[in-house]
């Protein structure tokens, strides 16, 4: 499995403190089967310049020496378009995931689907590729709102722990996942114990290997390698998720 969405650069924003601790959820994260991370610490587009910041260089050199040799550890931002995306980060791909022409986006949660709409396409006249974060967090997701978003061209990344809420977001992003809407399940952890490989096991309880196998392998890796992505089958989420979720629980995740 691969997770194109974490916090786990060390001391550069709201994630992980330190290396150790970095080091304790990768050594997890490896023993859960995942093979590929990239790193996305926080960026604010009015911010951003051609790269990140020399902080977040020293970081990961810091992390590299101590890291496992598994995950690999790739590098990427989760940029907030506070503000248009200057040009010269589409030609230096120094923030985008993994030096792709794709880049993690989010916005502030009360966004307006307009908002996220020009963006988008914005995003896209640089020649990127916006994949928008946990879009059902925000108040304006439905599955019309990310059906326009994509038609500009943006790619949605559900976060997988979200798949197991029994809040209005979870409901969201199980509607997302079930109607094909959803192209990367990613874990957004912030040095804690949230991983991808949550929502993996939640979807092939629902007979969703395939979808597991599109969102968590086929796609990220697509993206790694700066191709395009694949369509991802819909899978019927039963009612019973929540019992299932319960037994989950039960026999120890």
């Amino acid at each position: 499995m691969i997770d194109l969405h974490s916090h786990l650069l060390p001391a550069v924003d709201d994630g992980s403190r330190s290396v150790d601790q970095s080091v304790r959820v990768l050594t997890a994260m490896s023993r859960d089967g995942l093979t590929d991370v990239c790193l996305t610490p926080h960026l604010l587009a009015t911010r951003i310049e051609a790269g990140p910041p020399a902080a977040h260089d020293q970081a990961f050199e810091n992390l590299i020496a101590q890291a496992p040799s598994t995950p690999r550890l790739h590098r990427g931002a989760e940029v907030m378009l506070d503000h248009p995306l200057p040009r010269q980060v589409a030609t230096a791909r120094k923030v985008t995931l993994a030096g792709s022409r794709y880049i993690l986006v989010e916005f502030p949660r009360l966004v307006s689907s307009e908002i996220i709409g020009h963006a988008v396409m914005q995003v896209g006249e640089l020649g990127l590729v916006p994949v928008v974060a946990h879009p059902e967090r925000y108040s304006c997701c439905s599955p019309e709102a990310v059906r326009h978003w994509r038609s500009l061209g943006a790619k949605m990344q559900v976060d997988s722990t979200t798949l197991l809420s029994p809040q209005t977001r979870g409901r969201r992003a199980r509607q997302l996942v079930s109607e094909g809407l959803a192209d990367i399940l990613a874990g957004d952890n912030h040095g804690d114990d949230r991983n991808v490989a949550t929502g993996a096991r939640f979807l092939r309880a629902q007979d969703g290997d395939e979808q597991v196998d599109q969102l968590v392998v086929q796609n990220p890796r697509s993206i790694l390698t700066d191709v395009a992505l694949s369509p991802v089958s819909p899978i019927r989420i039963r009612q019973s998720w929540m019992r299932r979720f319960k037994e989950f629980l039960e026999g120890g995740g």
